[in-house]
């Protein structure tokens, strides 16, 4: 779970990155940032897509590591954050940026919507 985290926190830093490279030439061009409402739709859908891919990521993750946290009380799986706690710290840090980025695709996605209504 993850490494599924990983790939999409990649694909989101790539569009981010991408979305950023665009709107700053159309500032440097002194043009409207979205051309169209094609590519406000376009916009609006992507980090719909994304956002909820983020989630469902770190929501994976987060059990994964809650698990790995307290064990498996059931069966003979320790609890692997004992041995390795700063691991641990670091993996539940990079799971709340994970949330922390789904909220800023949100907040990108409801500009799309200012847009879009205009």
């Amino acid at each position: 779970m993850n490494s599924y985290l990983v790939g999409v926190s990649a694909a989101v830093a790539l569009h981010s990155l991408l979305q950023l490279l665009m709107t700053s030439r159309m500032l440097l061009r002194k043009s409207s940032i979205i051309s169209s409402k094609k590519h406000a739709w376009l916009l609006f859908a992507s980090d719909q897509v994304f956002a909820f891919a983020m989630m469902s990521g770190g929501s994976a993750a987060s059990g994964v590591t809650s698990l790995n946290r307290t064990g498996i009380k059931h069966s003979s799986l320790p609890n692997f954050c004992k041995p390795l706690h700063s691991f641990c710290d670091r993996v539940a840090l990079s799971i709340a940026f994970a949330f922390f980025g789904c909220f800023l695709l949100a907040m990108s996605s409801a500009l799309d919507v200012v847009w879009l209504s205009e």
